[in-house]
């Protein structure tokens, strides 16, 4: 690999430079990947489920009946049986873990009372049936399933859909379909791509859902958000990325791995980026990167990723100052927190999907186990959207009941707003009331 793939450069607020501004910029949409959505779900729309299985003949050359894109109840006996007990210990544990989790994040219902006797309040109702994408190309995301569905039935969604693609034909990964039936999916079809999300939408086939969640592709990204209002989305996410913000007492080949975590998802679109206050840690960094490299079961994805401009070291003055503020600027789907005083910077970071603190804390076991959603905003939509929780999939409604007495003492305050705004049969619902 060539070193010079990977700069390293000094950066500061008071000076910022075109590589690093270049870098902080990822395109939230994938032009041609939402004209293919938009033709597909055309087709969809039009011509119901032999558009979905066209779609699945072309781009996943799998090729099936409309009876054959649910997965039985057979197979996943099968795909149960097929699983060692290490593998199904490692998912059945982590499904513990986001269950936990998930649970402790509900809301309760609440109520508080108004000054004259009445009450206001929220109340949660889980939706009725929900579907979740599991990416299964590159590589099949047993994970996702635990990290998607699990929070589903956490929320008591009583349907819950999960839509992967088959492989080399019909097949799908035995311990993703074992995951899929620990974590509680109710329908599982081996539909992938653009055309899962159309199913799921707009009822091709299937009964349909009333929001899709989950992580996938640039082409499953433009399918979500072109769907939005048909169905909810959890949100639009792409290609992964870590950030790292490091000091020179973290262990350069820790830091090294972790970057190398998400450079190999496989889209080459992924982004690795390290933070640091030393520009002899940041040139250690950069030779573990290239040596591991060389020794990843996903070379070549790794070095596309890389040449695609995927990897950038900045060196900062402070870490406080400097580091942070890159750091949010980055709005990093992933942000380690490798220092010594990893737990003071904490509260500065205000962008970010997940935050892992500490050396002993790899973005890796919050993909798999730490209790979290591993589904995250990416592209910078740190800023705007968060990340998956259990809440995603209830709806939230306000109640308000007033007495006679409260509405006597906002009477005037409702009928001059009614007044202010030209709304008087407004104003007049609450003027009646007190006529005799």
């Amino acid at each position: 690999m060539n070193p010079d793939l990977i700069p390293v450069l000094n950066w500061q607020i008071s000076s910022p430079t075109d590589t690093v501004e270049a870098f902080l910029r990822r395109p939230a949409f994938d032009e041609r990947a939402e004209a293919a959505a938009t033709t597909c779900l055309a087709a969809i729309r039009a011509r119901g489920v032999d558009a979905v299985l066209e779609a699945c003949a072309t781009f996943d050359n799998a090729h099936m009946s409309a009876s054959e894109m649910r997965i039985t109840e057979a197979e996943l006996d099968q795909a149960e049986a097929a699983c060692d007990a290490t593998v199904k210990q490692a998912i059945q544990q982590a499904a513990e873990r986001v269950e936990t989790f998930a649970k402790a994040g509900l809301r309760p219902d609440w109520t508080i009372p108004t000054p004259q006797g009445g009450r206001l309040g929220e109340r949660f109702h889980p939706m009725d049936r929900v579907g979740v994408y599991i990416p299964g190309g590159t590589a099949p995301l047993a994970s996702t399933s635990l990290m998607t569905v699990v929070l589903a039935k956490a929320a008591g969604v009583k349907e819950i859909v999960a839509c992967t693609p088959s492989r080399n034909g019909l097949s799908v990964s035995a311990p993703l379909l074992y995951a899929l039936r620990v974590a509680g999916a109710t329908e599982i079809y081996r539909v992938g791509g653009i055309q899962s999300i159309g199913m799921m939408a707009y009822g091709a086939g299937i009964a349909p859902v009333e929001l899709i969640a989950g992580p996938g592709n640039a082409y499953v990204t433009a399918a979500k958000r072109q769907v939005y209002g048909t169905v909810a989305i959890d949100q639009v996410a792409g290609p992964s990325e870590i950030c790292v913000l490091a000091d020179n007492h973290a262990k350069a080949k820790w830091v090294a791995a972790d970057l190398l975590s998400q450079a190999e998802h496989g889209s080459g679109l992924e982004k690795s980026l390290l933070v640091t206050d030393s520009m002899a840690f940041a040139e250690e960094v950069k030779a573990e990167v290239i040596r591991q490299t060389a020794i990843r079961n996903r070379r070549e994805i790794i070095e596309h990723m890389i040449q695609n401009n995927g990897m950038l070291f900045a060196v900062v003055p402070d870490l406080t100052t400097d580091g942070v503020t890159l750091c949010n600027r980055f709005a990093a789907e992933h942000l380690e927190l490798q220092t010594e005083n990893a737990d003071t910077l904490l509260p500065l970071i205000n962008c970010a999907g997940a935050v892992f603190v500490g050396y002993w804390t790899p973005e890796s076991a919050g993909d798999f186990v730490a209790g979290p959603s591993h589904v995250l905003p990416t592209g910078g939509a740190a800023r705007m959207f968060s990340g998956l929780t259990a809440e995603t999939f209830r709806r939230r409604s306000s109640f308000v009941q007033f007495t006679k007495e409260d509405l006597a003492e906002t009477r005037t305050a409702i009928e001059t707003f009614g007044a202010l705004e030209g709304l008087d049969a407004h104003a007049y619902a609450a003027t009646v009331r007190f006529e005799t």
